[in-house]
């Protein structure tokens, strides 16, 4: 794995940042949060760009579609091609009943 652009280095330093502030300002359920309206879609908006923009890189070095997975789980998905589906021995199609 690449070592991390300055940029890079940013954007997490941001993106952590910024959700420690939202979890330290989130009120418990039913009581009325600090934050105006605006002020959360502006937050909304920075985390937004912030992720736009680590795709940005992440595509460009090559390294993007990753997805996250239990490690119990294969990390892909096997595709089967329909032309890969054989007749039932009653002529219908595999599965249909």
């Amino acid at each position: 794995m690449s070592e991390l652009s300055t940029e890079q280095q940013i954007l997490i330093a941001m993106r952590k940042t910024l959700s420690a502030i939202v979890r330290d300002v989130t009120p418990p359920p039913g009581m009325k949060h600090p934050l105006s309206a605006t002020t959360i879609e502006d937050v909304r908006h920075c985390f937004a760009l912030i992720s736009a923009r680590e795709k940005e890189l992440a595509d460009a070095e090559g390294r993007g579609g990753e997805r996250p997975y239990y490690t119990d789980q294969p990390p892909a998905a096997k595709v089967v091609p329909i032309s890969g589906l054989r007749r039932g021995s009653n002529g219908s199609e595999s599965g249909e009943g």
